[in-house]
Formats: structure tokens, sequence, C-alpha cells
């Protein structure tokens, strides 16, 4: 069973009590029992001035929140590096800009509304960008992070369709740079060509192609993208899962183990005809991360488990403040 309400408040009044430079002053280590729980930087997505974006500010937040591994959203490693790209909007990615630049936040099933002749501009001048790029500022963005005590397991960066071999390329070469080894994107609706591509292109970068998923996903999701490439692999967000099936994922990791690159953890409801499930502080939904983090401990599974932060923060609070209280649901789920 999970946490209960009352044990998540304790360990909510307990953490926001603390000041964060005082209960983060070290390098943090957020690896539990041999459970790496780390978190996607789109959890600081919220925060004013485009902080999540910010090579600076973005580390700080995680180290405030105790966290000592990541999946990076973009634009930050590319601004950092001097990318000529126009954001309209706060929030590590997901906000609209040039083609590319925004990575593949969008939803399955969804598209993209065709670009302005501006954005076509701006998209034509971030790919000479990237063809001419060298890969020092990303390796100093890596060493600035893990200086700090951070690695950075992923990048959510990734290539779109029809691009040429030596822009395709480019994203696996950046992701080297700072470390990772997986690239994450949306699972298409159906294998293709594409999906193909990456993971046999990953494959030749020594990497993996991690798959998210939203409420499509079920226990035969990712078979097709699997059988594809051995390069190709599953980022299972359980929260996602749970709410468009009503089922507990850990069966899903299990058969999927050995080919699951990381996974996602949020608390939800499970999705009926009466509403779409919520996305709730941990603690008040009914997924069972517990289970989830005591079978990845007892099969001593190597992968991560990002924590991402999508229920509405609390008035008063703040992302790093809400990270902690998740990161420390996982340490008392698995003690």
């Amino acid at each position: 069973m999970n946490l209960n309400r009352r044990d998540f408040g304790r360990v909510a009044l307990a953490t926001a009590a603390v000041p964060a430079g005082m209960l983060f002053g070290a390098k943090p280590n957020s690896n539990i029992d041999g459970v790496q729980i780390g978190t996607i930087t789109y959890s600081y997505r919220g925060e004013p001035d485009n902080a999540a974006n910010k090579a600076d500010t973005l580390l700080k937040m995680i180290v405030d929140s105790g966290i000592s591994a990541i999946e990076l959203m973009p634009p930050a490693a590319e601004l950092f590096a001097g990318a000529p790209i126009q954001m309209a909007g706060p929030g590590g990615g997901r906000g609209r800009g040039p083609e590319g630049a925004r990575g593949p936040g969008g939803r399955a099933g969804g598209g993209r509304a065709p670009m302005t002749p501006e954005q076509e501009a701006a998209a034509a001048k971030l790919r000479d960008w990237r063809l001419s790029a060298s890969m020092d500022k990303f390796k100093e963005f890596r060493k600035m992070y893990n200086d700090a005590g951070v690695s950075i397991y992923c990048h959510k960066l990734s290539p779109s369709p029809g691009v040429s071999d030596a822009e395709f390329n480019y994203f696996f070469e950046v992701a080297a740079a700072l470390g990772a080894r997986q690239i994450s994107l949306e699972l298409p609706a159906e294998a293709n060509e594409h999906s193909k591509r990456l993971g046999d292109t990953a494959l030749k970068h020594n990497m993996i192609i991690a798959y998210h998923a939203h409420e499509q996903a079920t226990e035969e999701a990712w078979d097709a993208v699997l059988g594809q490439s051995k390069g190709n692999a599953v980022n299972l967000d359980c929260g996602h899962y749970y709410a468009g099936t009503g089922k507990s994922p850990v069966p899903a990791i299990i058969k999927y183990a050995d080919r699951i690159g990381s996974l996602h953890l949020k608390d939800r409801t499970p999705t009926t005809p009466q509403g779409r499930g919520a996305n709730l502080p941990w603690g008040q939904g009914s997924t069972p991360i517990r289970e989830i983090l005591q079978t990845m401990k007892k099969n001593k599974y190597k992968f991560p488990a990002a924590i991402e932060l999508e229920y509405q923060v609390p008035e008063g609070s703040n992302a790093v403040v809400e990270v902690r209280k998740c990161l420390d649901f996982c340490r008392k789920a698995l003690a």
C-alpha cells in the first residue's frame, strides 16, 4: 500500500520547515538503497524568469532539491552553448519556439501548427548553428553539473524526421558530451522509419532511445518499437500508465525491465467515464509508488526513476520544496 496522507503530511511539514541551503549544503545524493531517484527538469518549468532554461539557476534548484541525477529538458544546454534560440515563454523546453528548439513535449497523437515565416527563419538559423557547434560548451555544462554532484543520464532533445545525417548525429553528440546515455521522446502511435532510424543510430553512439508514453500506454504499447531496434527502449511514466489503465504498472515494469531506460513517478487517480485522472500531491492519489520503488529495490533494477512534478504547486510553495517532498516520500517508501 502507499503511504497515507498523514505520513506524507508529516514529511511535507518537516521538509518545508528547513531552509534549502541548510538541508542540502553538500553534494546531493538521491540514490536510496540502490534505487536511483532523479527528476526531469520539467519539474521546474513554473519558476519565474525562465529559471529552468538557465544552466546555473537550474543547477541550484536541482541541488537544493537534493537530487543527484536528472533527465534534462531542452533548451538549457543549447542556450548555455550559445544557440540562437528565441524562447516565447518559461518552462524547460515545452514552450513554443523554433522547430527543434522546444523539444518533443507534445502529447502523443497531437500535432504542431505550421511555422510562421519568422519561425522558419529562426529554425534555419538554429540548424546552421547546430551543424557548426563545438561540443566544448556542452562538456563544460556537464562538468559544472558533475562537480556539483548532479549527473545527466538523459537529454530530452531529439531530431525530427527527415533531417540530414549530420544534424541527426548532432543530437547524439550533444547527449554524449553531456554524459547522457539516453535520449527520450514521445512514443509514436505506430513504429515507423524514424523510430527505427533513431534506435539504430543510438546503438552506434552506445546509447538508447527511451520512448515516453501517456495514458495510451499498455503492457504492449512499446512492443513494436522495441522489435525494430535494440537501441529502442522504454521510458515508462507510472502515473500516466496507472491513470490510463487503472492498473498497477509493476507488471509492465517487470515485463520490460531489460529494456527500460528510465521511469517517471507521479501520483494520479485513474481516468473514469466521469473524468480524467487527477495529478495530486504524493500520498493523495492512488498510484502505487511504494510498490513500484520496492519492486525496483527487490530486483536491483539500475534504471533511474524520475520525479516529475505535475501537480499544482501549492500557494506559498515552489518547485524545489515540492520536489524535496517527493524525494522524502521516496526515502520513506524505500525504508
